[in-house]
Order: structure tokens, then sequence, then C-alpha cells
């Protein structure tokens, strides 16, 4: 059962830091890129981790956590809301934290539905848990078709204070990462130009 929320965006502030929100990993080749070029700009940023992936790059979401990156629960699989009993959908909520958890001691403080699908009974297991739901307001579109460098770097120039950006560092299925890369030192800098901070979500 979907609420009354948009299921794919999220309102922007009327002002305030950039928040720049990474999905679908951790991935053992795209985020340690990432997490450099964000060093390099002196940007931290938050990564909704995938908890099965998680576990299997503990090391890195240690990385992530230690260089003062937010860590969201982005589900244990990643199936798509609304396609699992109800049962089941909680049970992805509840095992996604656990990894997270498990791995930096202590539990996530947000949650980010896969796709941003929003079911009611997965809200309210990440609410029971301890975590608020985010969702973006601003999307870079690094995947599918529409996901090339040059494109990615066209909606990325769009930012504005207070955004909510969404990107991936997960190179699962139609994302491409790679692409993402190629732009982000470029919008970083933009970033800092335009005297915008960039924060975790809160």
């Amino acid at each position: 059962m979907m609420t009354g929320l948009s299921p794919m965006l999220a309102r922007r502030p009327v002002a305030g830091p950039v928040h720049l929100t990474f999905d679908d990993g951790p991935d053992a080749r795209w985020t340690p890129l990432i997490l450099d070029l964000l060093a390099q700009a002196k940007v931290r940023a938050t990564f909704f981790v995938i908890g099965r992936l998680a576990r299997e790059q503990a090391a890195l979401v240690r990385r992530v956590a230690a260089h003062g990156h937010g860590l969201g629960n982005h589900t244990w699989s990643h199936r798509h809301p609304w396609t699992m009993l109800r049962s089941a959908a909680r049970q992805e909520v509840r095992d996604g934290a656990a990894a997270i958890a498990d791995l930096i001691g202590r539990p996530p403080e947000l949650f980010r539905p896969p796709h941003g699908r929003l079911r009611r009974c997965m809200i309210e297991e990440a609410e029971r848990g301890g975590q608020a739901l985010v969702l973006w307001n601003r999307s870079a579109v690094d995947w599918g078709p529409l996901g090339s460098a040059r494109g990615i770097a066209r909606r990325l120039r769009r930012t504005q204070a207070g955004d909510i950006v969404l990107m991936h560092d997960g190179g699962r299925g139609i994302n491409r990462p790679g692409e993402l890369v190629k732009v982000l030192p470029g919008f970083l800098s933009q970033l800092e130009r335009r005297g915008f901070a960039s924060k975790p979500c809160p």
C-alpha cells in the first residue's frame, strides 16, 4: 500500500546546504573512487547502502563512515517495494538496518526505499527502527540510455541550495557510475564556486 507521498520526489527546502546522496552501493570499483573525489573536494555526502552488499564490502562501509559521510538504509537486497508480501517488505528494512549497525556499531538514522517507491509498511518499519525517510528532489539520471556524462553534467548544473541530489555509486543493473565520475569533479568544483555548502542528510 502506498502512502499519499510522491513516489519519486522530495520537497526541496527553501534554502540550506546541498545534500549529495549515492545509492545502490557499496561497490568495490566505484565507491572508493567517489570517496576519493569527495575527499579531494572536502565534501561529505550520504550513501544509501544495500545491506547484502554492505556485508560483502565491510571495510568499504567502515571507510565511508570513518570519512564522515552519512550511511542510510537502502534495504537488504533492493527488491522493489511493490513486489513483496508485507512481511517480506518489513524484513527487507530490518535486515538492511541490521547490516549497517553490525558494521559501524550504530543503527542508521535514514531510510530510502529502492527506486523511491513508497510503501506504508516499509516506512512504518523504518520509523520503528528510528530511521527517517529521505527521498530526493533532483536526480542526475546517471542510469540507462540518458545516463551519459554530458546529460548528467547538464542536470547537475541545475542544482540549487537545499536540493537533495540523487546519484549512484553502485554499478548494478542499468546504473552508470562510470559516466558519473567523469563529471563529478567538475560538479563539486561548481558547488564551491557558487558558495553552496554540502552536508550529509540530517
